[in-house]
């Protein structure tokens, strides 16, 4: 599972409060890396009052006031980081267990920076002055290899201004929210948080329920005044430089979204599309759902919708509180490799637009829209882990969230539905041999091994299920001091009715001599009929739409599988916008009217299923 990195800037007043420690050890705990970006001002203001020193000030042309800091006063500064922030960093994050590593960015030049030009200022008199030896600038180039080193070994890793000048000479002083929004760029975050005192960017200074929730490239500036400034700078230079998710979060909390100012690198082309577009914008590789379910769960409760995060990290939306359930279980999480989503001649392009975002904004559009009958319950629940093996999240729904039928959101295409899936048989496998050198007589290398009992499970296993689809997805070798090892894992997508029993049979009669076979995954497939009552609400709404449908059973798996073990009678379908063919890939994309299309069957559908006469729906 890819671990998400979090570059997180927390201003020293901030800093003080305990708050935001537990915060951070909270990102932390779901796995995440973080790398803390920490402010200066109230430390440096200790500082320099504990050592008796004046800070010095520069006053500029246009009234601001700013720190002075020519090269004598740049040892100062990295004292006053190194003794009082850094140090108060570390005590609060240990405390909570963390294991912290503090620098400022310029040690070893973990972050290279650009000098600025020569400052105007206004001398003690008010005559104009050119102020040359400001040592001042921009971070510009950060050692990424070094950092990630840093962040695989610690909970924790924090940095604080100033950098190392690439061109020599004393350090600079640099901005510690365009610090964060550079190593967020260089990094390729997944998310950037800029912590401020505020409720995120007040749209009013004077009201303090002001806030702007989302800001659209150049939105911001409209309102930033004084420090604030900045911190639209930084997300500015984060959104055009990066795919990370970034917000302005306060007053003090991370989390707690209706107090953020989300910034989006892309708005839709019309405002039914704006759902889609925030949700694909919102990385969420699997391990790293938490921040698009609190945002689609914000979403929802902005339109009166009750909306919570589960004990699995589901989000889980729901109108009506009748018997009869109907359950809408799309997925939030997406494979790895993100980039920046972009809306090109109607199409939407970004990871997880297809797979399966789409079917999940259409979900809670639905929802929100929905005639749920006094006897009725429209549950939409967006899933974690369904992509990796775990389906934690599924499981979860299938043992916590009973429905009289189901709809699974993947793409089937708005003019096709599922009616079923492939099962998923997984194997561990792993041979070993003496360690000795491959080029003795009659030598057998450990990779040799395992490849030639991949072939022999997978003949044996293709033998019980011919029309299973198999492929070896990892492999990996080590070298010990006694013994050689390779490591291999072969998928199978076996068709519904396979006996998995069999398969288990067939596959670790296997096992013995250097060879260990490990079961991961053996769920059966599923496939239901075209005359149940919830594949005749879409049949009867794809006929009043004038669409000719076509059902089709994928080779693929989804969560409708891991319902299916248990949920034995319960109608299941899978609906959703978007060519599944594009999964995957990095030319995944959804057209806007076909998301708009399937949306408008996807309502007809559910409003002619809760139109069932009771007791017929199951």
């Amino acid at each position: 599972m890819t671990r998400p990195l979090y570059v997180i800037k927390v201003g020293s007043a901030t800093l003080d409060r305990e708050t935001i420690h537990k915060e951070i050890a909270d990102v932390a705990a779901r796995g995440a890396r973080v790398l803390l970006v920490a402010g200066g001002a109230t430390g440096i203001a200790r500082h320099y009052a504990a050592v008796g020193r004046p800070v010095p000030t520069l006053r500029l042309a246009n009234g601001d006031e700013v720190r002075y800091c020519p090269p004598e006063e740049m040892d100062h500064l990295v004292d006053a980081y190194e003794r009082v922030t850094l140090p108060a960093v570390a005590h609060g994050l240990r405390a909570l267990g963390l294991k912290a590593f503090t620098a400022v960015a310029a040690r070893n030049g973990l972050v290279l920076g650009r000098a600025n030009r020569p400052l105007k200022a206004l001398s003690a008199e008010g005559r104009p002055v050119v102020v040359r030896d400001h040592r001042a600038g921009v971070p510009v180039e950060a050692d990424t290899g070094a950092l990630n080193a840093l962040l695989d070994a610690y909970d924790v890793v924090c940095l604080s201004p100033p950098v190392a000048d690439r061109d020599g000479g004393a350090a600079l002083n640099v901005d510690a929210d365009v610090l964060a929004a550079v190593l967020a760029v260089a990094l390729d975050a997944d998310h950037l948080r800029l912590v401020t005192g505020t409720a995120g960017l007040l749209t009013d200074p004077a009201d303090p329920h002001s806030t702007l929730s989302d800001a659209g490239p150049g939105d911001g500036a409209r309102y930033a005044g004084g420090r604030m400034r900045q911190k639209v700078r930084a997300a500015e230079i984060a959104l055009e430089g990066s795919s990370a998710d970034v917000a302005i979060t306060g007053p003090h909390t991370m989390g707690e979204p209706s107090g953020w100012t989300r910034f989006w690198r892309t708005r839709g082309p019309a405002e039914d599309l704006d759902l889609l577009t925030r949700a694909v914008s919102v990385p969420s590789v699997s391990g790293d759902e938490a921040e698009l379910a609190s945002c689609l769960a914000a979403w929802c409760r902005g339109r009166g919708i009750e909306a919570r995060i589960d004990a699995a990290g589901n989000l889980v939306a729901s109108r009506g509180t009748g018997s009869r359930a109907l359950l809408l279980l799309g997925h939030l999480d997406t494979v790895p490799h993100r980039w920046a989503p972009e809306w090109r001649d109607g199409e939407l392009w970004g990871r997880g637009s297809v797979d399966a975002k789409g079917s999940l904004a259409a979900f809670l559009e639905v929802l929100a829209d929905a005639d749920v009958p006094e006897d009725g319950r429209l549950v939409v629940v967006g899933a974690v882990e369904e992509e990796i093996s775990s389906s934690k999240g599924a499981f979860h729904v299938r043992d916590h969230y009973p429905a009289d039928a189901v709809v699974i959101g993947e793409p089937s295409g708005s003019q096709k539905l599922t009616l079923g899936y492939f099962g998923l048989f997984k194997l561990a496998v792993t041979a070993s041999v003496p360690t000795g050198h491959s080029a003795g007589l009659d030598a057998v290398s450990a990779p040799d091994r395992l490849t030639r009992v991949l072939g022999e499970i997978r003949a044996s296993v293709l033998a019980q299920a011919p029309e299973a689809l198999s492929a070896v997805i990892d492999i990996r070798c080590a070298r010990g001091r006694e013994r050689d090892r390779a490591d291999g894992t072969l998928n199978f997508r076996v068709p519904p009715g396979a006996d998995l029993e069999a398969l288990r049979g067939a596959a670790l009669q296997h096992a013995g001599d250097g060879v260990e076979i490990e079961v991961l995954r053996a769920t059966p497939g599923h496939q239901g009929g075209r005359s149940g009552p919830l594949a005749k609400a879409f049949t009867r709404a794809f006929a009043a739409a004038g669409v000719k449908p076509r059902f089709v059973v994928k080779k693929g798996t989804s969560d409708m599988n891991t319902l299916a073990t248990t949920w034995h009678d319960v109608p299941m379908v899978a609906y959703g916008p978007g060519d599944s063919a594009l999964d995957h890939t990095d030319e995944e994309r959804i057209g806007g009217e076909e998301y708009r299309a399937a949306r408008a069957l996807l309502a007809a559908a559910v409003d002619r299923w809760f139109a069932l006469p009771e007791g017929s729906r199951g």
